[in-house]
């Protein structure tokens, strides 16, 4: 499998159907994440104290839930709760979804936190697929800080290093963190413009910021 690209719930429903859409026929993991649901969960842990791992899991289920609508959508994707799934889709020329609560908890490799959401979590199943990822999101990249304030300013290319001293961007706190264990990279492109996410696929230059693992 040569990509993973993760559709972050802020697309959810209309960009994040378009973008798939775009992507079926290539060879690619879709990754949803869990959107407006889990953000609703981080509500509720703030007010009710719910233990990490709860909170973890149930984020995790968001994913899934966001997962299974978006491939009820797509003509030509399929649902899938695990790697060999995924790969028994792709043989049949099928776009697959990974919902992956299954797997994780089988696996269980990260740590139970809101710094590790489905950001931290693609990146992961990339790694154990030694495929490439892309994260389309709802902005265009990395800024220096949130791109709603001024002076904000677009980073083409940053290393992980450089990210680790940012905190909480467009992707979570643990992610710089685990693209220097993982010494790899990554793209980060806004998903409301699919030509751009196809041209970071194809090999080709698109507004995105690459974040190196170095």
């Amino acid at each position: 499998m040569e990509w993973v690209v993760k559709i972050g719930g802020s697309l959810f429903p209309e960009y994040s159907i378009g973008l798939a859409e775009k992507l079926v026929g290539r060879d690619v993991l879709i990754i949803c994440g869990g959107g407006d649901l889990a953000n609703q969960i981080r509500a509720y842990h703030r007010k009710m104290d719910f233990s990490p791992t709860t909170g973890h899991q149930t984020a995790i289920l968001c994913m899934d839930i966001l997962g299974m609508l978006l491939a009820d959508k797509v003509k030509d994707s399929e649902a899938v709760r695990s790697l060999e799934e995924a790969e028994n889709a792709l043989d049949n020329g099928k776009l697959p979804v990974l919902l992956p609560s299954v797997l994780l908890e089988e696996l269980g490799p990260l740590e139970h936190s809101w710094g590790v959401t489905s950001d931290s979590i693609s990146l992961y199943i990339s790694h154990m697929l030694k495929a490439k990822l892309l994260i389309a999101t709802d902005v265009d990249g990395i800024y220096t800080h949130r791109p709603s304030e001024d002076g904000a300013q677009f980073i083409e290319e940053i290393s992980a290093k450089k990210l680790l001293n940012f905190g909480e961007t467009s992707l979570d706190e643990s992610f710089a963190e685990l693209l220097l264990e993982y010494k790899t990279c990554s793209y980060v492109v806004n998903g409301k413009h699919p030509e751009r996410a196809i041209s970071i696929l194809d090999g080709q230059s698109s507004i995105s910021t690459f974040i190196g693992g170095d």
